[in-house]
């Protein structure tokens, strides 16, 4: 009874998205683990590894799509959430090494030793365990933008100045965590993992269910934030998009509403950090970049702002362009396609791609009902 009324409650493309990422989840492993890599339906483990960068990039942008597209935040330093997220698990993963680095030292990393550290600081206390690890992940991210959004909202920073804001953030952030004498691997960040809860990392089953995992927090931060968007809170974080100050002028409490979807949207986005780590072999103080957070919001911009779905399908896109060009002689214009994709998508489809097709999908159904002489049902409404 209840996954029917769920079943209902969900509209054409939401149902589609879910359908799509719940479909990848069962037949990644399928034609990874069992077909036989003859079959011209195998997928290369390589390829996995990069469709869960992928995805977690997706999660990535949805999570700024809960703050951009509905509540009006334009947020340049969402990488940084992201990244806190990945040095978390990282500092899990290096813990996990234990004796077999480079110098053997049961308790100290290995740049630590290089570093003539002597004794683990105290913040790497706790990080050998799973669950505390875990609970960083989200908690680090969460309580940083729980505390700046705080400060921001209360004291009513909007606009250009509030993206400033978080663009200095993630580059304060970068700058810290290059300094050797934070312990975190200076320049160099946190790599060499061997496993992760007892499974060795580059293994091919333990690759595929990383990719499975980070389809499931795909499916599993829409509908959180879905549910959020589509609730009466939800219809609040629009009216603050839309009209700020009339919203507060009718009573509502701008700054909780806002403070709240900025908490959410850091922990989905340190979430996504944390899968992203172990895939991809390597956390450093290059993914605090402020180009990384400009180039999620690309993300959102080509795949449709405020459509959640399209924030997804805009990360799977750019990303995917930027693997083709990056690999081959067009490597050097790589920023120059990405500006020329902004610009184009800025000027003909303001809406994204998701909301292009959808007014292209609205008109042929007014044009079809007219043509037929009948009164045009309503479209549901994402």
């Amino acid at each position: 009874m209840i996954t029917r009324r769920f079943i209902e409650n969900l509209d054409h493309r939401a149902a589609w998205f879910l359908g799509v990422i719940l479909g990848a989840a069962v037949l990644i492993p399928v034609l990874n683990l069992l077909v036989p890599p003859t079959s011209p339906f195998h997928v290369p483990t390589y390829a996995v590894a990069l469709l869960g960068k992928y995805v977690c990039y997706a999660v990535l942008a949805l999570a700024l799509d809960l703050v951009w597209g509905y509540c009006g935040i334009l947020s340049l330093g969402h990488a940084a959430f992201f990244a806190l997220g990945g040095y978390a698990m990282g500092m899990y993963l290096m813990r996990q090494i234990g004796s077999r680095g480079v110098y053997a030292n049961p308790i100290l990393p290995d740049f630590m030793v290089f570093l003539n550290w002597t004794e683990l600081p105290w913040y790497w206390y706790g990080f050998s365990s799973f669950p505390f690890a875990m609970l960083m992940v989200v908690a680090v991210p969460g309580l940083l933008a729980f505390a700046f959004g705080w400060l921001a909202f209360r004291s009513r920073v909007t606009g250009v100045y509030l993206s400033i804001i978080t663009q200095a953030l993630t580059y304060a952030l970068l700058l810290a965590f290059f300094r050797n004498d934070m312990g975190f691997g200076g320049n160099n960040g946190l790599t060499d993992f061997k496993d992760i809860l007892g499974f060795p990392i580059q293994a091919q089953g333990t690759r595929v269910v990383l990719c499975v995992l980070s389809l499931l927090l795909l499916a599993t931060a829409f509908l959180v934030a879905r549910g959020m968007v589509r609730s009466t809170y939800g219809k609040v974080l629009v009216a603050i998009r839309d009209a700020e100050s009339r919203t507060r002028f009718l009573g509502y409490r701008v700054e909780h509403y806002k403070l709240f979807a900025f908490t959410v949207s850091a922990c989905i986005a340190g979430l996504a950090g944390a899968l992203y780590v172990p895939q991809v072999g390597i956390i450093n103080p290059s993914e605090f970049a402020p180009a990384n957070s400009i180039e999620a919001v690309i993300w959102v911009a080509v795949g449709g702002r405020g459509t959640l779905v399209g924030a997804a399908i805009g990360a799977f896109t750019v990303n995917f362009l930027k693997s083709v060009f990056t690999t081959g002689a067009l490597a050097p214009y790589w920023l120059f396609a990405l500006g020329s994709l902004f610009v184009i998508v800025t000027l003909v489809m303001p809406k994204g791609i998701v909301g292009t097709v959808s007014d292209l999908l609205e008109k042929r159904r007014l044009h079809a009902g007219k043509r037929n002489g009948q009164a045009p049902l309503p479209s549901a409404a994402e």
